[in-house]
């Protein structure tokens, strides 16, 4: 995995985010759900965020201020995203009543999409460093948070936590890592979180750092081998 630098965030970064946020819980999820008939999770995608590939092959992907329905002949179908409500019958969902015009700037989702991409390279790196008796999780984007995320560790040991990128949300309005062990981990200096019991590295941190890539490895494989080695 190369170094990556991080573009600085747009003025229109948190309007862009909240409204693929909506995209992701209510258009691209349920129509994962509709073809699978139980899986909600998503997946960093080129140019941003979509569903894995649905049993008949088609699939749903946000790329930019686009929705993008591949159907199952293999042919492609673009929409430019501008209600809920379009997006959903665009991609065969029941229309919903929701007009509220989304407010996406493409050049702010195109930061989404390079964090999306850089939170994956760096989250397959780290899983692949994992123990297979630690069980390391699928690496998966959530709709309801609108992480990505994947799981690893002992939880028996109290050394089980999440680890992923959150692009921002209600108690931080810019991109941050985090490692959120499932035990409440003691305090000390690893463990700097406010508003969860955790770590978080901010996206202000990363880009300062002369190898953003190894910043937020480094940070995970701390907060990594702190949760080996405390006692449950």
């Amino acid at each position: 995995m190369s170094s990556t630098a991080l573009a600085p965030l747009p003025p229109t970064y948190t309007a862009t985010r909240l409204a693929l946020h909506v995209v992701a819980e209510h258009v691209v999820s349920p129509a994962r759900t509709h073809a699978t008939g139980n899986e909600i999770a998503l997946e960093a995608r080129p140019g941003g965020f979509g569903s894995p590939a649905f049993p008949d092959g088609g699939w749903v992907a946000v790329d930019g201020d686009r929705l993008i329905r591949r159907a199952p002949d293999g042919t492609l179908h673009d929409h430019r995203l501008s209600t809920v409500q379009a997006a959903a019958e665009f991609a065969g969902l029941t229309a919903t009543s929701t007009l509220v015009p989304l407010e996406i700037d493409p050049v702010a989702a195109g930061v989404l999409a390079d964090l999306f991409a850089f939170a994956d390279a760096g989250l397959r790196v780290l899983r692949a460093e994992a123990d297979p008796a630690d069980r390391p999780s699928p690496i998966r984007l959530w709709p309801e948070h609108f992480d990505i995320a994947y799981e690893e560790g002992d939880e028996t040991a109290g050394g089980r936590a999440g680890y992923g990128v959150s692009p921002g949300d209600e108690n931080h309005p810019e991109p941050y890592a985090y490692v959120g062990p499932w035990t409440p981990p003691p305090a000390g200096p690893l463990w700097n979180a406010t508003a969860f019991p955790g770590a978080e590295l901010t996206y202000a941190e990363l880009r300062d750092a002369a190898d953003p890539t190894a910043a937020i490895l480094g940070f995970f494989r701390a907060r990594r081998a702190a949760l080996q080695r405390e006692p449950g």
